[in-house]
């Protein structure tokens, strides 16, 4: 009897010690991004990263890979579809190839202050929010929080851009959105699309004479060193998304899924406000470092803005009457 007792006693301590290890099992994800190391996403997803182990107790471990380290955007978002890649940050306007639904708020003009993108483009029940996280949802991405790029400027190595008509001619690099594309052709420009790991070396050997990215990420990846001018058009504000793997997220549990949501809204929220406090840094970093800067007249902006709803018009029929519709209300609401 105490013979049987004592088989039996080993044959559970042993069924123990092999399911400890599974139950302690850590879960290992890597992050990627395109942008700047240390630039303000960078910060975010890097304390994303540490929040999430430390109010998980270690179980899940997130590494950070910036400025590019695991491809493009495009890239980095077909393995997250593939689930291949656990989490990454995403500008959805670079992501239109997937499905062109993805750069709708790229659509020229939406907002022009801060306080008209808050009402907007983080209104969790708005139209923009809506679109880009259904259509990222079909792609077996999931959205976990909306981060701030900026409003996009005109940088050029030719000459000074004071109205729509100085950009007739220009070889200018867009990202793979059609309202981008659409605004800058209709403003008769060559329009190039390529991914943003190839841009750097493209201005610098003259490929392209310019670009369309605001002050950050001009200065953080350096952009500013192959142009002599850059203008405030803010033709276009830009958010990104902190992105799932569907697969990754099915992993999960409703806790640590809760978790991440809830580290993901704390750090997008703060990366918003240090983004808009740098803002005027990092113009002042570009043109010490012999970029002239050009704030266009109020006749010109309202120039680039009727440009800007002539491709409202076309696209359309792209992004669906009822859509544009309803930005058109939020739009002029928020202009209130």
């Amino acid at each position: 009897m105490k013979k049987r007792n004592f088989i039996a006693g080993a044959v559970l301590a042993l069924a123990g010690l092999a399911t400890a290890p599974a139950m302690a099992q850590e879960i290992k994800a890597r992050m990627g991004h395109v942008f700047a190391a240390n630039s303000t996403m960078d910060q975010a997803s890097q304390e994303f990263a540490k929040l999430v182990g430390e109010r998980t107790k270690g179980k899940i471990a997130i590494t950070v890979y910036p400025a590019s380290q695991l491809g493009g955007e495009q890239a980095q978002a077909r393995e997250l579809s593939r689930g291949s890649l656990e989490l990454a940050l995403l500008n959805p306007g670079s992501l239109a190839g997937l499905d062109p639904l993805l750069d709708i708020h790229y659509l020229p003009f939406i907002a022009s202050d801060f306080k008209q993108v808050d009402a907007i483009f983080y209104n969790p029940k708005g139209i923009l929010q809506k679109t880009l996280r259904e259509t990222l949802s079909k792609q077996s991405i999931e959205t976990l929080g909306f981060f701030e790029l900026e409003f996009r400027a005109v940088t050029n190595s030719n000459r000074p851009v004071e109205k729509p008509a100085d950009l007739k001619g220009m070889k200018l690099r867009v990202p793979g959105s059609a309202a981008i594309k659409g605004f800058f052709e209709e403003a008769g420009t060559q329009v190039v699309v390529m991914p943003f790991p190839e841009l750097f070396t493209a201005l610098q050997q003259k490929a392209v004479d310019g670009q369309d990215n605001g002050a950050s990420i001009t200065y953080e990846s350096r952009l500013f060193e192959t142009q002599k001018y850059m203008t405030l058009t803010n033709h276009v504000y830009a958010m990104g998304t902190v992105a799932s793997s569907s697969k990754f997220w099915s992993k999960l549990s409703d806790a640590e899924k809760k978790i991440l949501l809830d580290t993901a809204a704390e750090v997008t929220k703060k990366q918003i406000q240090k983004n808009r406090q740098l803002n005027a840094e990092f113009l002042q970093k570009i043109e010490a470092g012999g970029v002239k800067i050009i704030r266009p007249s109020a006749q010109a902006m309202a120039e680039f803005e009727k440009v800007g709803q002539n491709v409202w018009e076309k696209l359309s029929s792209k992004y669906g009457a009822e859509r544009i519709a309803a930005l058109r209300q939020e739009a002029a609401a928020a202009r209130k």
